[in-house]
């Protein structure tokens, strides 16, 4: 990425002028603390509940079942409850997305990052005080709204502030961010579980850190241009456009952000209007990147690494240990996908990861189906080091490729009109199949044992075969032409794009508010 001016093509062959400015990046480093945020929500849940002072606290029956060797090994933590609290987060966050979709368009980017982050901080002070589960899950529910919010209003952000050649790259930020957060955790835990009684509050406490820093940075950013010409502010959108691209000659970006805008205006109903044939390539692509995302297993490792190694026969040290390493391997392997999300593309960052998660997954089938049974748990260390070195393989490939792509894809392929909509349906989605698992893998665990994996491994061959032949290449186009450069030239979804009533660059869209 050289530093200077850079161009960006426009429709009609006019070049957009962009450099990379310092604002630009400081911008899109503060806003992914949003991601550095959720993260650290989403690591210490599994630290957390793997330690027995927080266990004897609020869940005695899984301690007292956890000591005792009766019990198979596949179902020590199998407990509704205990589910519940890693579970709520993401309940409370697919609420609160359909107020952030709100906030983002009515009061903009900027304000809905800062009410994620009052939410947090509130959120971080209930669960380090918690004296009953009550408060513990009150905690995890206003920290869930915080999720709902920024994860709402950070990729828009990122998408908006970005530069065309580079957006890729800029919006993995906030993946990456969410993956340092994971790492970030799983060290705090492995520090923390050796104070005895109070460590784990420690660890929730922490979370006070990342809160701060998304409270902070969404107070001195500035909103997006996008956000501010939406809500008719146009000076200012182009006095912020000059300066975050470098350059006083931005009006053709300038007066294509303000048709677009007008465009958006004219729908009255964006969720109708997402629903219309012509948006149906990116709804269903969307729609089913989140699902594959959760299905992946991915979640169920991260959420519950410290759980599920312990479950292996790791004791407890070296199962906090093995999360700590497979959150490294997560943060260098979204490095690698920032690196080449712009270069080589995103369907090959996909297809290649979806070998190598299959083949990872069913490696460690077969090694769990021969040595952990429901009584022995014995693997030996050799065999621990196979499993430990399968999941990192497994947890690069996700963190290159479905990880942060998942989320990029959507946020770049909406239109202008439907994109607040749409990131709210993908983030729905998302945090939906999100609870999903995190409420049942560890009742999974106890039923289905190793095959697990294999369930997991056949759906990475389903969704594999999916961008195979459905997911169209996205690098390197801007926003406004995926119409005419992506869905149009696609053998499948061009028949969506046939309808008469599709606005023209010149902005002939009177039919699109109605449905």
């Amino acid at each position: 990425m050289t530093g200077g001016g850079m161009s960006v093509s426009a429709p009609g062959g006019v070049e957009f002028e962009a450099k990379i400015t310092p604002i630009v990046i400081i911008s899109c480093i503060m806003a992914a603390t949003g991601g550095l945020m959720f993260g650290y929500d989403v690591g210490i849940s599994g630290g957390v509940t793997s330690m027995d002072d927080f266990l004897e606290e609020f869940f005695p029956a899984v301690l007292r079942r956890k000591q005792q060797d009766k019990e198979s090994n596949y179902c020590k933590y199998d407990n509704q409850g205990l589910q519940l609290f890693t579970s709520s987060l993401y309940l409370a966050g697919l609420t609160a997305t359909f107020f952030a979709s709100y906030t983002t368009r009515r009061l903009g980017r900027r304000l809905t990052m800062l009410i994620a982050g009052v939410f947090f901080l509130v959120g971080v002070v209930f669960n380090g005080a918690a004296q009953n589960l009550a408060m513990l899950i009150v905690g995890r529910i206003l920290l869930g709204c915080g999720v709902g919010f920024a994860n709402q209003a950070v990729p828009l952000f990122l998408s908006e502030i970005a530069p065309t050649r580079i957006r890729g790259g800029l919006n993995i930020l906030f993946q990456l961010n969410v993956t340092i957060g994971i790492l970030f955790a799983n060290l705090v835990n492995y520090g923390t579980s050796k104070i005895h009684p109070w460590g784990w509050r420690l660890s929730l406490s922490l979370a006070g850190i990342p809160a701060g820093l998304l409270t902070l940075g969404a107070i001195f950013v500035t909103d997006t241009p996008n956000s501010l010409i939406e809500r008719g502010r146009l000076d200012e959108g182009k006095a912020v456009l000059k300066k975050i691209r470098g350059t006083d000659n931005v009006e053709p970006e300038f007066n294509e952000i303000v048709e677009a805008s007008r465009i958006a205006q004219e729908v009255k109903h964006p969720f109708r209007n997402l629903l219309q044939r012509r948006n149906r390539p990116q709804l269903v692509i969307a729609v089913l990147l989140q699902i594959f995302q959760q299905f992946t297993g991915i979640n169920a490792i991260m959420f519950y690494a410290p759980v599920l190694f312990s479950t292996l026969g790791f004791k407890n040290d070296a199962s906090l240990y093995s999360a700590v390493i497979t959150g490294a391997v997560n943060v260098l392997s979204t490095l690698v996908s920032v690196y080449s999300v712009d270069k080589v593309g995103r369907r090959v960052l996909l297809l290649e990861a979806g070998v190598q998660m299959f083949l990872s997954q069913v490696v460690v089938a077969i090694v769990l189906g021969i040595k952990v049974t429901d009584k022995s748990d014995n693997l030996g260390s050799s065999w621990a080091i196979l499993v430990v070195v399968a999941i990192c393989t497994y947890v690069a490939a996700f963190a290159w490729s479905w990880g942060p792509l998942g989320w990029l894809i959507p946020s770049e392929t909406f239109p202008l009109e439907t994109r607040s909509a749409g990131q709210s349906v993908t983030v729905c989605i998302n945090l939906l199949f999100t609870f999903l698992i995190a409420q049942a893998f560890l009742s999974m665990l106890c039923h289905m044992k190793f095959a697990i994996f294999i369930f997991f491994s056949a759906w990475v061959l389903v969704m594999s075969i999916f961008v195979l032949f459905f997911l169209p290449e996205t690098k390197n186009v801007p926003i406004e032409e995926m119409t005419d450069k992506v869905w149009k030239q696609h053998w499948f979804w061009k028949r969506f794009m046939d309808d008469d009533n599709h606005h023209t660059a010149n902005g002939n869209g009177k039919h699109n508010g109605s449905v």
